[in-house]
């Protein structure tokens, strides 16, 4: 083992080397390229100077020949004897020289012959370059706990450095489900879910289905050599109503998987022949609507199946207290469905809506669709659409059970009673499938609706009385 690690240390120390020796390659080239780029620089201007300085050096010769012709002119003037010819040659010389280019010429050069303003400074990179050194361990985030947010099945979470380290290239949170409020535990935990290359100090998870209490979260910085320690981890609350359909109790003509039921015409048949054979002596053939009983009690010993019409399956976990959201998406072709809440005493034969211990928004799309809250077998036609998920909102302490547009959080219906026992979720269905979402928080849209929608009346009251 010793041998081995000796190995190891060798090769990767060869590799550390490697990988220096491609950075000061690498430094070398950017310097040889800024080398290149500022002599350019240099020997543009130099050439740039040197132009405008021969330019006006070929404009002051052709001045310069140009006048030839009047320095003749002055010497051929001074051989002039007469007094009134000479002042007038002289008058002309002035005149023409006074208008000759070589007159207007500056010989002061046009440009200077510095070039001190392309001179460089490099005695604070030589400093940097002299502090080059192997890069620390970053050190490990803190996780600001009053900054993380917890709203509509998303988790925003913010962290700091505990000191400027501009050698940060990213981040990595972890994060895992709990149902442990205190500190993460070894045994029994889910493993932890990575998120990488994360550049800034805050993340927001999304789309996340509550069905633990908890989330356990922690953040480790990395620059491009190695990753830090482990911030302290932090526990987040994200407890949500989380249930699936009770098979046991749902009616035979329904085929119930978890949270997704389907309507099954031919569902129970092969009991019905059973139970026909074993009654045939006793009392004839059974009616077609008892046949489909299953007299056995259900898993949880609470009820018979439903039967007869009432196609029928709860939820397996009671509403008790506090605000809970669920959504239900149904299937295009399904012809009929009821949404809601019942308690418990709901009879294998009573329907959602039909009794008054139900609230239910029910659906038909067999001649024409229509959308319909019901209680205590009294119903309230709606005139609004039908979306394609149905948001519950359930508030047991306040007593109101609502209905949304669960993609634009507008409000369907709302009941309010005061609750007297716990309630489960219901659902019932003819000819199509329902698909249920739990696990969900009470969305942030649906909350600000509940405060808006506590003094509203009216509309709302005919079945609200009776409840």
């Amino acid at each position: 083992m010793l041998n081995h690690t000796i190995k190891n240390i060798q090769v990767n120390s060869s590799n550390a080397i490697s990988e220096l020796d491609e950075e000061f390659d690498g430094l070398y080239s950017i310097l040889d390229e800024m080398k290149g780029s500022m002599a350019n620089t240099i020997q543009q201007e130099e050439a740039r100077k040197i132009q405008a300085l021969q330019d006006q050096l070929s404009q002051c010769s052709n001045a310069l020949e140009s006048s030839e012709e009047l320095l003749e002119l002055a010497a051929q003037s001074l051989d002039i004897k007469d007094p009134v010819e000479f002042f007038k040659a002289a008058r002309q010389i002035k005149d023409r020289v006074t208008m000759a280019s070589a007159f207007r010429i500056s010989l002061k050069p046009t440009v200077s012959d510095s070039m001190t303003h392309l001179m460089v400074d490099f005695a604070l990179e030589r400093r940097i370059l002299q502090a080059v050194n192997f890069l620390p361990v970053p050190k490990a985030p803190e996780i600001d706990l009053a900054a993380c947010l917890v709203a509509d099945n998303c988790v925003t979470v913010s962290w700091r450095m505990p000191e400027d380290d501009s050698r940060i290239d990213h981040f990595v949170l972890e994060y895992r489900k709990t149902n442990f409020d205190g500190l993460p535990r070894v045994k029994d935990e889910q493993r932890w879910e990575l998120i990488d290359y994360i550049k800034a100090t805050e993340y927001t998870l999304s789309g996340l289905k509550f069905d633990t209490k908890y989330m356990n979260l922690r953040v480790q910085a990395c620059n491009k050599a190695v990753a830090g320690e482990y911030s302290d981890p932090v526990t987040l609350e994200t407890k949500a109503f989380v249930f699936s359909l009770d098979s046991t109790s749902s009616h035979l003509n329904l085929k119930v998987e978890d949270t997704y039921v389907e309507w099954d015409p031919t569902g129970g048949k092969g009991q019905e022949k059973v139970k026909g054979k074993e009654n045939k002596s006793r009392s004839g053939a059974p009616s077609p609507k008892r046949t489909s009983v299953n007299t056995r009690s259900s898993a949880r010993g609470s009820r018979d199946r439903f039967t007869g019409e009432s196609y029928t399956v709860l939820g397996d976990t009671a509403v008790e207290s506090g605000q809970h959201y669920w959504e239900v998406r149904a299937q295009k072709d399904c012809k009929s469905y009821s949404v809601g809440v019942t308690y418990r005493n709901l009879g294998k034969f009573d329907q959602l809506g039909k009794t008054n211990s139900s609230w239910c928004i029910h659906i038909n799309n067999w001649l024409q669709t229509t959308i319909s809250a019901k209680h205590n077998n009294k119903a309230k036609t709606l005139d609004i659409p039908v979306p394609d998920r149905i948001g519950v909102y359930c508030d047991f302490d306040g007593g109101h059970l609502a209905f949304y547009n669960a993609n634009s959080k507008e409000l369907l219906y709302i009941f309010r009673t005061k609750f007297t026992q716990p309630l489960l979720p219901g659902f019932m269905i003819w000819c199509g499938g329902l698909t249920v979402s739990t696990g969900l928080q009470v969305p942030s849209a649906v909350k600000m609706l509940q405060k808006s929608e506590n003094g509203l009346s009216g509309s709302t009251s005919s079945l609200n009385n009776i409840a």
